[in-house]
């Protein structure tokens, strides 16, 4: 039960859904704008990252797993079981994988909120329209949405603020359900092998343990 609960969940993590109104962008204080060029620096600055992750859907249904990202362009996530979940991105596209049903979903990474982490200069300007910047308890937390498709959804980015890093993220479709994505045990500069991440190879889930 708890893998059909969360079956909308992981796509809620890749992608927006369609509907809801158009957003505009907040007016930003000179504070602000410091606090995004800072955001900038440190995403920027991550070629791999390796951490554990828990993620809480909209309906209060959990999974735990390990997430690695290497920038620009690749990231996986690897669902404890008894998730039989796999998310992958690679080649532009991100990939949704069901180890007991083996039924792909892909879409294009750039149709994806996760996709700004992805990007070879990520700028939170342009094409990304800011809707908020707050800041409490010792955390920062920038809301957007893509420019040119403001009815897909929100993505919110929590940054702690001593050291700064990224700890959380939230998507939020049109339709106001929020999946939520908490990072901890979190390692930067890690070595990846670059075949974790190629779904494209013959035989790539057959060697996933648990994949038959």
């Amino acid at each position: 039960m708890l893998r059909r609960s969360l079956l909308a969940s992981p796509l809620a993590l890749a992608a927006f859904a369609p509907g809801g109104a158009r957003g505009q962008g907040a007016a930003l204080s000179a504070r602000d704008q410091a606090d995004l060029r800072r955001a900038e620096t440190y995403l920027n600055g991550i070629t791999t990252l390796r951490a554990r992750f828990v993620q809480i859907a909209g309906n209060g249904a959990s999974a735990e797993g390990t997430a690695v990202i290497w920038r620009p362009g690749r990231m996986r996530f690897d669902y404890d079981p008894p998730e039989p979940l796999l998310l992958i991105a690679m080649g532009g596209q991100f990939l949704h994988f069901d180890k007991e049903l083996r039924q792909p979903s892909v879409i294009p990474v750039s149709q994806t909120p996760l996709g700004v982490l992805l990007r070879p200069q990520i700028s939170l300007a342009g094409d990304v329209t800011v809707t908020a910047v707050q800041r409490e308890a010792g955390f920062l937390r920038i809301t957007l949405y893509r420019t040119n498709a403001p009815t897909e959804g929100r993505l919110t980015l929590v940054f702690a603020e001593e050291p700064f890093e990224l700890r959380q993220w939230l998507v939020q479709d049109s339709q106001s359900r929020t999946t939520r994505v908490s990072l901890s045990q979190i390692e930067t500069g890690v070595r990846l092998p670059a075949a974790a991440f190629d779904f494209n190879t013959p035989g790539f889930f057959d060697a996933i343990p648990g994949a038959r």
